[in-house]
Order: structure tokens, then C-alpha cells, then sequence
């Protein structure tokens, strides 16, 4: 029956393309158009049909990281191309059932009270930091970069990244910053050093954290930047600017009128914040169960509509909203270069299913932000609508300096 019912589901999933499945009865489906790309795969555990019609997200998943899950030349890229693709012009009732179950749960599985948050953000990012050397850019920033142009490396997008953002933030020496989630310390240092901004960044994990504390002292800015172990929730007093770079996705639909109330109070009366992270184009949904379990516990990419329902509710002026679309799409895949390169040093570290794992997440993300359209929110708040320049002109004003520059070039 559910060798039956998974044929049933995954031939009105695969449309496009062909995907040839052996059963672990030792039957074949052959399904889609017969056209490119084609992917092969073999089940070869028999609870995996069940599984795969169940909750196919964690199946699928888990049966990668088990071997269970066997795809001809390992192209893993090749099926969750195959797979994704089809998702995102499938009827969406093909799992609708389970996705409605998963929205159901998600008040639950992302009530992040402090302690909770803690252990969550444990789970990922106090795994050993030479991981994050294997694939991250010098700075470990472990966010979507910013490709201003195709031909950037991956430092290059990242550092871009930084001075975007100091710019809507309209940084100017002496100017105190709240940074929350401040990871491994590179933006606080970047505003610190280039701008001479006073930041104070927050952060759960104790690896980033001991790892922020070293970089700034190793920097000589120990007494522009500080950073502190704690839940941002625990702050007090006034800044002129606040920023969060990839932590909204940690807070949690439950929290989000606490994560904006706080944003507002801690936000001086001509202050600006600007909040950078994964969202959704679409209504509300639900996290992976795959994801949740093994990547970002407690972690969901919010939709605009729920964001802003939020922050309306906590009398925050909306300056700007920007939409990021495939820029975080090349930043996985550089990871994932940079990542292969170096799965050798990567299985030392851990073992085979955990890299197994980690290729599963890297190659998902990506594909999910290129068939899937997820993107990323850059929103910019103010206490007043006069904060910040009434045109996006004082962001780009190096780049038309340049171009007036080659033009005087070109003319001599």
C-alpha cells in the first residue's frame, strides 16, 4: 500500500523531467515527461515508502544521511533540483495535509523563551569553529552576502554586505550601535573600525562569543566594542543605531512582538535599526521538520505580511523595505564549494553522516532560494519618518562617483 500511495503522490509531484525510483521491493517507477534532467534513485530501506508519504521532508533527508537514500553518482543536487523544481509549480495540495500539521505545530516548536533560545542556538553554532573555517569567507559571516557585482568572491560579497548595510544605518563616529545576534564579532568590528561607531553586540553562543571577545582584542578595539554573552532581551538603556544580521530567523513567531517592542525601546528617538533576514514572498508557512531537527531548532523565515503585522503593533516606522533575491542563493553555493574542498578536513572533525548532513542542508538552501523564491528582507525602522534621506540616492552614491569618473575617462 505505501509503495502504491508513494507513486501516487511523487507522480503528481514530477512533472518535468524524469525521475527513475527503485522500490526497495525491488520494483521501478519511472516518472515525469521522460525529458531532462533524469535522476536515478534507489530506496533500500523497506520503512522508507511509509516514511517518505508521512513527513517526506524528514525522510528524505534522513535517508540521505543514512545511506538509505541512494542517487546514482551522488548527485544529490541533481534529485533536490529535480524535486524542487516540480514543488514550486505542483499542485499544492500534494502535501498540503502535512504542511497544515507542521503550521499547527509551529507555535509550539517555536516558543524561544531564554533558556530555550540558548540551547538552540547551541545546537548550531557552538559546533566547533574550525567547521566554520572550512567554508566560511575570513570574517565568518554567516549570512547572505550582498553580490553588487556577478564576479565577486565570496569575501568581496560579504564585505559589500557590511558597507550596505552601515550605510542605511548612516553610521558617524562616536555613534553607540546595538548589535543583536552579532555572531563571530565581524560586523561590530567592521562599524567599530571603518566607522568608528561604539557597538555593544549580544550574542547566545558561547563559541561566537569567545571567539568576538579574542577578534576584538587582537584588533585593539576593546575599548570601542563589546561583546556580551546574553539574551538580547536582557539589554538595557538607549543606542543610536540597532542592527540584526540573520537572528530574526531565531526568534520565533511567538516572540515577535517581544523582539519588536525591545528593537523600539532600545532605539534612541532619532535612532535607526535596520533588520536583515530570510523570509518568505509568500503567506505564513512552516519550517522543514528536517530543518528543525537537525540545523536551526526553534528556527523559522518569517512571510512580510506577518513581520510587519508585528512591528506595526509596536509603532515602528517603516523607512524601507529592500528584497534580496538570489544573492543568498551564490552565497550557499560558494559555501558548498568551499565546503567540498575541504570534506576531508570536515569528516576529521565529525564522520561521514554529518557531512552527509551538512551537503543535504547547504545544496536544500540553495535550491529552495532559487525554485522556491525564498529571499531576504532588509527593513529598515525608525521612531520618524524623517530619520533617514527620503530617497535611496545616499546609499549608491560611490557607485555614481565611479561612473561619473569612467565617463570623464572614456570622453578624454
Amino acid at each position: 500500500m505505501w509503495t502504491w500511495l508513494l507513486e501516487r503522490m511523487l507522480s503528481g509531484l514530477v512533472r518535468q523531467g524524469t525521475l527513475i525510483l527503485h522500490m526497495p521491493d525491488g520494483k521501478t517507477q519511472r516518472l515525469g515527461d521522460g525529458g531532462p534532467p533524469k535522476v536515478e534513485v534507489s530506496l533500500t530501506d523497506p520503512a522508507l515508502p511509509r516514511r517518505l508519504v508521512l513527513n517526506p521532508d524528514m525522510a528524505l533527508g534522513e535517508g540521505y544521511m543514512d545511506g538509505t537514500v541512494v542517487i546514482e553518482n551522488d548527485d544529490l543536487y541533481g534529485m533536490l533540483s529535480l524535486l524542487l523544481a516540480n514543488a514550486a509549480v505542483a499542485p499544492r495540495n500534494w502535501r498540503e495535509w502535512t504542511m497544515k500539521l507542521h503550521r499547527l505545530m509551529r507555535w509550539v516548536e517555536q516558543f524561544n523563551p531564554a533558556d530555550r533560545s540558548k540551547r538552540n542556538v547551541a545546537h548550531h553554532y557552538d559546533l566547533s569553529g574550525e567547521l566554520y573555517d572550512l567554508f566560511l569567507d575570513e570574517d565568518r559571516q554567516y549570512s547572505c552576502a550582498y553580490f553588487r557585482q556577478a564576479d565577486y568572491t565570496l569575501e568581496e560579497a560579504q564585505s559589500a554586505k557590511k558597507h550596505h548595510i552601515a550605510k542605511k544605518l548612516l553610521i558617524e563616529p562616536g555613534m553607540t550601535v546595538l548589535d543583536i545576534g552579532c555572531g563571530w564579532g565581524g560586523l561590530a568590528l567592521t562599524l567599530a573600525r571603518d566607522y568608528g561607531a561604539r557597538v555593544l553586540g549580544v550574542t547566545l553562543s558561547e563559541e561566537q562569543h569567545k571567539v568576538a571577545v579574542q577578534r576584538a582584542r587582537d584588533a585593539g578595539l576593546e575599548d570601542q566594542v563589546e561583546f556580551r554573552l546574553c539574551d538580547y532581551r536582557s539589554v538595557s538603556g538607549q543606542f543610536d543605531r540597532v542592527v540584526s544580521v540573520g537572528m530574526f530567523e531565531h526568534v520565533g513567531v511567538p516572540q515577535y512582538r517581544t523582539y519588536f517592542r525591545t528593537v523600539h525601546d532600545r532605539l534612541a528617538p532619532d535612532g535607526i535599526a535596520l533588520i536583515h533576514t530570510i523570509g518568505r514572498p509568500t503567506p505564513p508557512g512552516a519550517t522543514s521538520p528536517w530543518i528543525t531537527k537537525y540545523i536551526f531548532p526553534g528556527g523559522y523565515c518569517p512571510s512580510l505580511s506577518e513581520t510587519m503585522a508585528a512591528m506595526e503593533k509596536e509603532h515602528l516606522y517603516e523607512a524601507d523595505v529592500e528584497i534580496w533575491r538570489l544573492h543568498y542563493a551564490e552565497t550557499l553555493r560558494n559555501w558548498y564549494d568551499r565546503f567540498m574542498a575541504n570534506i576531508d578536513e570536515a569528516k576529521a572533525l565529525y564522520d561521514e553522516r554529518f557531512c552527509r548532513m551538512w551537503r543535504y542542508y547547504l545544496i536544500a538552501s540553495e535550491l529552495t532560494f532559487r525554485h522556491n523564491n525564498q529571499c531576504v528582507f532588509q527593513i529598515q525602522l525608525a521612531h520618524k519618518q524623517d530619520a533617514v534621506p527620503l530617497t535611496r540616492d545616499y546609499l549608491y552614491a560611490d557607485v555614481a562617483e565611479r561612473s561619473e569618473q569612467a565617463q570623464r575617462r572614456a570622453a578624454e
